[in-house]
């Protein structure tokens, strides 16, 4: 029997995160203040985890994962395993490219944000917070951490995109289960807020306005505390779990994978999967390319510029060198809406920045997307979610570009989560009755 998952047993799950930063090829631009206002930095040590603060600066390159953090990751199901894609692969008529695929939507919350959201959560209680406020786009961060929340029984407080609030009404209601207060952002629950509804009472509002809203409410609220979905180191050293558990499962099958993909927004799953394949590209110890999937609502790492900049449309963050479009930027709506964010992970852009990540952006409409999500849905049997299908359309696309050409090709896409809560989206955009 030829075998299309490869697992690892819970015996095999990594105990320590990787962070790359000792690794890069020059030292990572450090945050800056900008030059009138408050000190941004004293904000965030105000309203962040300390812990993850500390993790943030941190110049180690291995970060023990306590012991309960480990437990809660196996009460979710990690580790979690890699797929040959052999169905996909038959249906595209491949011969020399071999497709695999790591499954991140087998946590309960159909998503890869479990992997940051308990560690924030666990950090959290530690220090004695009783709340968590956050922001989000697509709805999994916003679950993920509601998610965590109930199970170390702190409250959690989410700022969700206008946009995909008004017709994501199931993942709301899960966030309603599992205890969550969700308003939809802008809001009239902050100053932010109502500064971005009084200026356009019909925004739609973007990550940009939402995470200044989280940040604001973390600042009022006695005991709360503000957790971050995506974009800083913390997040993608906790996220390093996902390519961790992959360079072992490679190993077991004696396989080397020549391209590694994931849809990009602010880079937490991507950065997840790819960073520990990076770090050893850096330390010479393999070869391999790096492809970043976005919108072209969003296309930092494709049309932004390396700068600083701030990380929110409220100006509540340090500045940032990163690959932008600008914080004030209005982006139009998509149902990938996680892939909406205006800059991509100061990390990420560096490497972007020397090449080590090329990047590619499909247009708006996503017809190509939702295209390519039926298509591996009919060959592996489920669905994905829409930012996922970004990652499935540009491994399809250069699948299907090594095949023609006549060159022996390893794939690995990271599909970040499933599309169960995103019917609605798949009727739309597909045209379906």
């Amino acid at each position: 029997m030829e075998r299309d998952q490869i697992a690892l047993g819970i015996d095999e799950l990594p105990t320590k995160w990787y962070n790359i930063i000792p690794d890069l090829p020059e030292q990572l631009p450090p945050p800056k203040e900008p030059e009138t206002g408050p000190s941004r930095m004293e904000f965030l040590a105000q309203v962040m985890i300390k812990e993850c603060l500390s993790q943030e600066m941190s110049s180690e390159r291995w970060i023990s994962i306590p012991e309960e953090i480990r437990e809660l990751y196996i009460h979710m199901g990690r580790p979690r395993p890699l797929y040959r894609a052999r169905r996909l692969e038959k249906i595209l008529g491949l011969k020399k490219v071999r497709l695999y695929y790591k499954r991140e939507d087998l946590s309960p919350t159909g998503s890869h944000k479990t992997n940051t959201a308990v560690a924030q959560a666990y950090y959290a209680l530690k220090e004695g917070k009783t709340t968590l406020s956050t922001e989000t786009g697509a709805g999994q961060w916003g679950t993920a951490l509601a998610y965590a929340a109930s199970l170390l029984d702190l409250e959690c407080v989410i700022f969700w995109v206008k946009s995909v609030y008004d017709w994501k009404v199931d993942r709301k209601t899960l966030m309603k289960l599992l205890g969550a207060k969700v308003y939809s952002s802008p809001s009239m629950e902050t100053k932010t807020g109502k500064e971005v509804l009084s200026k356009n009472p019909n925004s739609p509002g973007s990550l940009g306005i939402a995470i200044s809203e989280g940040l604001e409410y973390a600042e009022t609220h006695e005991g709360s505390v503000y957790c971050l979905g995506s974009v800083l180191n913390h997040v993608l050293i906790h996220q390093s779990i996902i390519g961790l558990e992959t360079l072992k499962q490679f190993d077991l099958i004696d396989e080397k994978p020549d391209l590694i993909i994931g849809c990009l927004g602010g880079g937490s799953n991507f950065g997840g999967i790819a960073l520990p394949f990076i770090g050893e590209v850096l330390q010479g110890k393999r070869e391999c390319e790096f492809l970043a999937a976005q919108s072209l609502a969003a296309p930092n790492l494709v049309k932004g510029e390396y700068k600083y900049d701030f990380g929110d449309v409220g100006e509540h963050t340090p500045l940032l060198k990163m690959y932008t479009l600008g914080h004030k930027i209005e982006m139009v709506p998509i149902k990938a809406d996680g892939l909406r964010y205006h800059a991509a992970a100061p990390i990420i852009s560096l490497l972007r920045h020397h090449n080590i990540i090329k990047a590619v952006a499909y247009p708006t409409d996503e017809k190509t997307i939702f295209e390519a999500a039926r298509t591996f849905l009919q060959g592996e049997g489920w669905l994905p979610a829409p930012e996922s299908s970004y990652a499935i359309r540009a491994g399809i696309d250069e699948a299907l570009k090594a095949e023609k050409a006549g060159e022996e090709k390893v794939i690995c896409m990271n599909i970040s989560g499933h599309g169960f809560l995103d019917l609605i989206a798949y009727k739309e955009k597909l045209e379906l009755k």
